[in-house]
């Protein structure tokens, strides 16, 4: 069976990315397929016991049962929120493309299908001269774009779509994510983004994924399940 490998990336921070990505990992596992994840850096991470804990690479290992070592799904982790090149220069880091392919190319042997989850969007630096877009490319993947379903959205995502293209790179489809409570926003245009995203994209939405409380895991199931068939 031929391997197959997905670029998670966003069209800004905080739109779902590692929820997408978590998602994703689990319907395959339930398609019996052996899933590899990695977060090549997360910034952000709450120090316990003196040591940086990763959230999120964390919560995809978890979500894909993998048994890879946290610290080559995860090489590189910073304390404060910023962008990786800020914060990696902040510690005097220098964060290595090529040890991250190596990491890569690692956990991919051993799976079927493997899972990058870019840190920020699409353009984030994660060193003085190269971006989340940069990384793909050398990685060789395809992109799916996880977007924020709100107003601006639409705009957001060509540019996302657009810069991938300039630069090479292959969208597979769209996601569209709601990162809060329908109740709580009063946010219209919710109602038309995915509509109005396909109508100028030559690309699917893969998925549109409603906000998930803890009583929604039976509807969540489906709709990654959904959005893996697509893939």
């Amino acid at each position: 069976m031929e391997k197959r490998a997905y670029f998670i990336t966003g069209t800004d921070t905080s739109v779902g990315k590692t929820f997408v990505t978590a998602g994703i990992a689990s319907a395959l596992t339930r398609k019996g397929l052996s899933v590899g994840v990695m977060k090549p850096v997360e910034t952000g991470c709450p120090l316990k016991s003196e040591e940086l804990v990763p959230k999120d690479a964390l919560l995809l290992k978890e979500a894909a049962g993998a048994s890879d070592a946290l610290d080559i799904i995860n090489p590189y982790r910073f304390r404060l929120p910023l962008a990786p090149s800020v914060a990696a220069r902040l510690e005097g880091v220098t964060i290595d493309f090529e040890r991250l392919a190596e990491y890569f190319d690692e956990i991919q042997k051993a799976h079927d299908v493997m899972l990058v989850e870019g840190a920020g969007g699409l353009m984030t630096p994660l060193t003085d001269e190269k971006t989340n877009a940069d990384l793909a490319f050398v990685l060789g993947l395809p992109l799916i774009v996880v977007a924020g379903s709100k107003l601006g959205v639409v705009n957001h995502t060509l540019l996302t779509v657009e810069a991938a293209g300039a630069l090479g790179l292959d969208v597979k489809g769209v996601i569209l994510n709601h990162p809060e409570e329908a109740h709580k926003s009063v946010d219209i245009s919710r109602d038309y983004n995915c509509e109005e995203i396909e109508r100028f994209l030559e690309l699917p939405v893969l998925g549109v994924v409603p906000h998930i409380g803890k009583e929604g895991a039976a509807q969540s199931q489906k709709i990654f399940d959904a959005i893996v068939a697509g893939l």
